[in-house]
Formats: structure tokens, C-alpha cells, sequence
């Protein structure tokens, strides 16, 4: 900035705040009568700023791209009113297209039909589908376009969440975009996780989408209240993060429960770049004997995060966290489980997600969802090669390199 201040000024001013309250208000949850919900995690995730737990929701685990693709195909099929819709990438190859055409054809039935969409995250994108789908009576919108004034600096902070809410009543989400390596076919297709909900959470769902949606243009018309559905058993909270949350409830709420944990701390990630906090907690609950897992892939799609990851894991090994480096293909799942509690969602467990991007978690409180979770976690750990090698002075040079960048990974 001293140097060349009109090349590192301008520059600061679009990649240098992650707070913006002006340009991405706060999102507002709507109140309601949640109940009595016994969970010390839920409550301790309210009062740093996440909504309100609720009980009497039903959730059903999406752990393959077939259960996932025949979830959200059932999901639009039954949309009779609206459908709003959230994503970071909407690719231009078959499951894409296939996917914009369905939303074209509820459109032309009447439904009403949002789609928001990342600009960075579309940048390669289906247009003529798209196309369609605006003369159909469908909105499309991008969500932080990259033509704006440089003093809203919004180019860095990206919208990673992934969401479908079909009439203010079902709602799937989770890990995965709409693309070929999500929701496809055959051998190449990504391990990833999503999910299903109905009952009372689904209401901060509504909320959040109507905030990002208000970010882009107008406001969201009609209802906005959640509509009634049959109860399930499950204890959900969702829990998002981003420029427009005031604090970091994401991010410190797992800090502090990583930090208060008795009995395991299990992590599955594609991407592991923590913060110093994150690296300080998961160090402290190793050596209070506390059983740490990482689960990530062998070889992800981002070579300069896995160059990145190579010095936290090797430190972390070094105390005795236990790394599973996942070797059946490409592991995208955001999850984890400490202790009693567990997590789903869009945020990797990197700084990006937790202090950048826009994103989506969803916490559960109840013995049987966390147990499904569980189930999964150690499904998936059985496909695993266990450690990570010592490396090279090149290898620690370059991965310091790389390092130096986590921030914005």
C-alpha cells in the first residue's frame, strides 16, 4: 500500500473487509414459539447469536448422489406454490441443464420460481436453460455480481450456501451443488451429504433465503411464514455464517464446544485450512485425551488447499488426532460430531467458509439424527488410509508457501 498505493488501495478496498453490514444486513429471523428445548449446545449457539433450536422436525440423511438427485427431483415435483432456490454453482453439463429444465416446466405450471445464484460460482453456466426459465415467468438473480462500487468490497465474499425450499414447508440442502460431480452418475461422482427437512426449522431456512434474495434486487413477495407440516422428533438448529451475521456464531460456537468437549471430536472435511483458534482447540482437546478425527480426502480438487493442509495436519498427528485420508474418490462432505451434538452443512472447515463466504449449518441435538451422522462418519472411515507421511524440505517450503495464503483459500 506504501509502494504502489493505486494498485494495493483499490485492491484493499475490494478483497480486505469481510464485514458489511451496509451492503449485506443482518439477516432477520422471524420469532416464534419454539418450545422448550433441552440442549446445553443449542442454547450455548443462541445466546452467541444463532436462532432459536426447535423440536418436532423430521430429517432424512441424503448420503448418496442417487437418494440426493431422487430427493430434490421429488422436492420439485411436488412444488405447488413456490419454489426458492440457493446455490453456489449451477453447472452448464447435463445435470445442470436437467436441472434448470424442471424448474422451467414448474415455472410454465405456475409455480413461482427463484433462483439465486453465485456470480463467481456461475461463471460457467447454462444459459439457454436459463434462458427458458426467465421467459417461463422464472427469476433468476446472481448474487454479488462483479460490477459494483469498490467501496461495497464484495468481490472476495462469496455465497457458498446450497438450498431448494419448496413451498415454505420442505427444504433440501447441504454440501452439494447442481453438476455432473454432485448429482450424476458412475465412478467420478463425489462423496457429499445433504439432507431433507420439514417442521418448525424450516422457518430460519425461509429466512435466510429471503435476506440473500433481498441482497440482489427487490425484496421476496408473498408469505413468508413457514407452512404448517406433519412434526417429526428431530432437534434442529440452523446456524449461518457470513458477512451478514454480526459475529462469527459459526466459527466461535465451534471453537468454544471443541474447547468444552469430554468424549470426541469428529471432523469430516475436503478442504482443512482452520483458523489459529480452530488449530488451538482441536491441539487442546487432543491432548485432554479427547478422541480427534479428521476425515478428508486422500487428494482433493484443490491442490493448493491440500499443499496448504500438509503443516496443521502433521502438527495435529503429532498429539494424536487421528487423520483418514479418504481414498474411494472425492470426499466434498461438511460434517461433524462433538460429543452429543452434530453437524451438517456448506461450510468447510477452512478459514474461507468459516469468516468469508456466505454460508449454512445445521446443527442436530437429538440422539437419533446424531446417530445417523455418526453412522456415516464411520462408514466412510472404513474407505481410509490412516496418517499423513512426513514431507520433504521442498515439499515444507512450498506448503509454507501456500500457507501464507490460507486466509483466502
Amino acid at each position: 500500500m506504501l509502494i504502489l498505493p493505486y494498485v494495493a488501495i483499490p485492491l484493499f478496498l475490494m478483497l480486505g473487509f469481510r464485514k458489511q453490514g451496509s451492503r449485506f444486513p443482518a439477516i432477520q429471523f422471524t420469532n416464534f414459539d419454539a418450545g422448550t428445548v433441552d440442549a446445553p449446545a443449542a442454547d450455548l449457539l443462541r445466546q452467541m447469536g444463532a436462532p432459536q433450536p426447535t423440536g418436532g422436525n423430521t430429517l432424512t440423511l441424503l448420503d448418496t448422489a442417487d437418494t440426493a438427485r431422487a430427493a430434490l427431483d421429488e422436492l420439485i415435483n411436488g412444488a405447488q406454490e413456490t419454489l426458492d432456490i440457493l446455490f453456489y454453482i449451477v453447472a452448464p453439463d447435463p445435470v445442470g441443464e436437467r436441472f434448470v429444465e424442471k424448474l422451467t416446466t414448474k415455472a410454465k405450471a405456475g409455480v413461482k420460481v427463484r433462483l439465486n445464484i453465485d456470480r463467481l460460482g456461475t461463471l460457467r453456466r447454462p444459459h439457454r436453460a436459463l434462458d427458458a426459465l426467465r421467459a417461463a415467468g422464472g427469476e433468476v438473480r446472481y448474487f454479488s455480481p462483479f460490477l459494483h462500487p469498490p467501496d461495497n468490497g464484495h468481490l472476495n465474499l462469496r455465497n457458498h450456501r446450497k438450498l431448494v425450499i419448496a413451498d415454505r414447508a420442505r427444504v433440501w440442502t447441504g454440501g452439494r451443488n447442481v453438476g455432473a460431480e454432485y448429482l450424476g452418475t458412475g465412478p467420478d461422482v463425489w462423496t457429499d451429504l445433504s439432507f431433507t427437512v420439514t417442521g418448525p426449522a424450516v422457518q430460519p431456512f425461509i429466512d435466510v433465503f429471503a435476506s440473500d434474495w433481498d441482497v440482489t434486487g427487490r425484496a421476496v413477495s408473498g408469505d413468508l411464514h413457514r407452512a404448517e407440516t406433519t412434526g417429526g422428533t428431530a432437534v434442529l438448529q440452523v446456524v449461518p455464517s457470513g458477512p451478514d451475521e454480526p459475529e462469527d456464531v459459526l466459527h466461535d460456537g465451534l471453537v468454544t464446544l471443541i474447547h468444552r468437549s469430554r468424549a470426541r471430536v469428529w471432523v469430516a472435511t475436503p478442504y482443512f485450512v482452520p483458523t489459529e483458534e480452530l488449530q488451538a482447540a482441536l491441539a487442546s482437546a487432543a491432548r485432554r485425551g479427547v478422541d480427534v478425527r479428521l476425515l478428508l480426502p486422500d487428494i482433493s480438487n484443490q491442490r493448493t488447499a491440500d499443499f496448504a493442509r500438509g503443516p496443521y495436519l502433521r502438527e495435529l498427528q503429532a498429539i494424536g488426532v487421528k487423520i483418514n485420508r479418504f481414498t474411494a474418490g472425492m470426499l466434498h462432505a461438511k460434517a461433524g460430531l462433538i460429543d452429543d451434538v452434530a453437524w451438517a452443512g456448506s461450510a468447510n472447515f477452512d478459514v474461507r467458509s468459516l469468516l468469508l463466504n456466505f454460508e449454512l449449518a445445521l446443527f442436530c441435538h437429538d440422539a437419533p439424527t446424531v446417530r445417523q451422522i455418526e453412522d456415516w462418519y464411520l462408514a466412510k472411515s472404513k474407505n481410509c488410509e490412516l496418517g499423513v507421511s512426513e514431507a520433504s524440505l521442498p515439499m515444507r517450503i512450498v506448503e509454507g508457501v501456500f500457507r501464507l495464503g490460507a486466509p483466502v483459500l
